[in-house]
């Protein structure tokens, strides 16, 4: 069933574990570069006590397309058969309106973080990616991060860019911890991020999709050296003196 939310058109899907799971389709606008985000930054928030849905590589029969009726979703059906993300569907859960009901600051503050951390500006009030479902927090959505996978600036040059957050919707919350809180957090959260991890999660992306991203020349690389790319970009960012996040200003 399409899912006519956002620009990339995913679809709840039933697959053959007996699932239901909001698949966002390779053959979308943002290409293969969106999943391989949605995979980095999504196992990197799990290993750093973020909520985030199941996520599971799901294969599309191109046999559905003949199937669907609408001419636009069956033209994306056939333009993504194969490897695809699947993101478990949480059935129930509500739009995090800041309104009704707040997490820790803490628990904020680590989605934060992980959103500094990988440049990922799609978390503001216009658009959240944050579900409530069972009175937790759930952080999804992130394929607009991890910006540096479309034109592979100088690693320095990354590693040091701010990004404007302002607009995030869990801004208010951070503000609510002292300096000192803030600063234990980054200690704590950026030891996590080692270069084992990065491997283990990066190992975790089809090269499929690594290989077919619009940023990457036939030939240029092999899958190998792109996981290799994205473990320089993260570590260096991480070991910066890491200004992007609160507490460096305080």
């Amino acid at each position: 069933m399409p899912l006519r939310e956002g620009g990339s058109l995913p679809g709840l899907v039933e697959a053959d574990d007996d699932g239901i799971y909001v698949v966002k389709f390779r053959g979308a606008g943002q290409g293969s570069a969106a999943l391989v985000a949605e995979i980095v930054v999504g196992e990197l928030g799990r290993r750093l006590g973020i909520r985030v849905p199941d996520l599971v590589v799901l294969t599309v029969d191109p046999e559905i397309a003949r199937r669907e009726p609408d001419q636009e979703v069956q033209e994306l059906l056939r333009a993504s058969a194969g490897d695809n993300l699947g993101m478990d569907f949480l059935p129930g859960s509500i739009s995090y309106d800041g309104a009704s009901w707040q997490p820790p600051a803490e628990e904020a503050a680590r989605i934060f973080w992980l959103d500094a951390l990988t440049a990922n500006v799609d978390r503001s009030w216009s658009n959240p990616n944050l579900l409530v479902w069972h009175r937790a927090l759930w952080a999804i959505d992130h394929g607009a991060a991890l910006v540096f996978q479309h034109s592979w600036p100088p690693v320095s040059t990354w590693a040091a860019r701010r990004y404007d957050l302002s607009e995030h919707a869990l801004t208010v919350l951070v503000k609510d911890l002292s300096p000192e809180a803030l600063e234990q957090l980054d200690s704590e959260l950026a030891t996590v991020i080692t270069r084992d991890l990065l491997a283990e999660v990066t190992a975790l992306v089809p090269d499929s999709w690594l290989l077919g991203m619009n940023s990457v020349q036939p030939g240029e690389a092999d899958a190998a050296a792109l996981r290799e790319r994205y473990v320089e970009y993260l570590l260096a960012r991480r070991a910066g003196d890491r200004g992007w996040w609160p507490g460096a200003e305080r």
